[in-house]
């Protein structure tokens, strides 16, 4: 693992002061982390008053420009932060941080042509290594949600337990062909060969320009990197029990991801959570307005019987 440079912010702030809450029983701190092309911007939650060691979870969160909050410019639902202040009232401090290109961390960012998906892992890897050298801590758990389920399932060998939430059971490639599937044969004529070919680690320097906005040239190295991540493989190396969480009222992943992954961990625990969404909201069945505004409501409270299950893992 290589030698990192970390710095953590001085200057604390209590969130009991803050918002004159008597049930908020955490500080809030922000932290930093250096890499060769930049910070990476995360928030440290701990419990107040503690005299014994704590646990550590480790929030990674989902594709795309998802903050550590949960959150991207055109949608706020406050998923993750909820996550890890529900933790923090339960004992269990946590780390989550802006992806690097993403929010506060966007100066962090590798060039397109330069990006891999390695590079995410190496990040979560280093944040394992930053809270490890903190004395307050008993052991660190990976929580990942959606796309930071793989990330965090392959640096989570350097931790103490897994959480997937949301996570994906099949590897990027398949995703990708499920999604372009519906807009039928000459789409599939179109895409499946590229597809197939950087999933085998084989750039296409000539693509059809009505491609480019998905495959263009710069973009592929990355895919390849991505392509090459199996879930079903990559849960495998962790040598302790997970922890498989899945919402049955998910518009963006299945129950059935949630199986494979289940089925391919040791031992893992699968629980389906009823009526959640893919932002960790309780949604009635069906109702998709109401499920589709969820991601955009902060108010609204995640799963408790989410929050549970995960403060039931990490303290077991």
């Amino acid at each position: 693992m290589k030698q990192i440079q970390i710095l953590l912010s001085a200057i604390l702030f209590s969130f009991t002061s803050l918002f004159a809450n008597e049930n908020i029983f955490f500080d809030s701190s922000a932290i930093e982390l250096n890499t060769k092309t930049g910070i990476i911007y995360g928030t440290l939650l701990l419990p107040n008053n503690i005299s014994n060691k704590v646990p550590v979870v480790i929030l990674i969160s989902g594709s795309g420009p998802t903050d550590r909050d949960g959150n991207n410019p055109v949608m706020k639902n406050n998923s993750l932060k909820q996550l890890a202040e529900a933790l923090a009232n339960n004992g269990i401090a946590s780390v989550r941080y802006d992806k690097r290109g993403i929010g506060e961390s966007v100066k962090a960012a590798k060039s397109e042509s330069e990006l891999r998906f390695e590079d995410y892992i190496s990040d979560a890897i280093d944040w394992i290594s930053f809270v490890k050298l903190n004395p307050k801590f008993s052991k660190v758990i990976i929580v990942g949600h959606s796309e930071g389920s793989l990330i965090g399932m392959n640096a989570a060998k350097y931790a103490d337990g897994f959480v997937s939430i949301s996570g994906a059971g099949s590897s990027a490639d398949i995703i990708l062909k499920e999604q372009l599937a519906p807009k039928g044969k000459v789409v599939q004529d179109l895409c499946y060969p590229i597809i197939d070919s950087l999933k085998a680690g084989v750039m296409i320097k000539d693509v059809n320009p009505m491609l480019n906005s998905l495959f263009r040239l710069s973009v592929q190295p990355y895919m390849i990197s991505w392509f090459k991540h199996d879930p079903q493989m990559d849960i495998k190396q962790l040598k302790y029990p997970c922890l498989i969480l899945q919402g049955d009222n998910d518009l963006q992943v299945s129950i059935n991801d949630a199986k494979l992954l289940s089925a391919a961990g040791n031992e893992s625990r699968l629980l389906i959570v009823e009526r959640m969404n893919h932002v960790l909201k309780i949604i009635d069945k069906g109702d998709q307005p109401a499920n589709i505004a969820s991601y955009s409501n902060i108010d609204m409270p995640i799963s408790a019987v989410l929050t549970d299950e995960i403060i039931k893992y990490i303290k077991n």
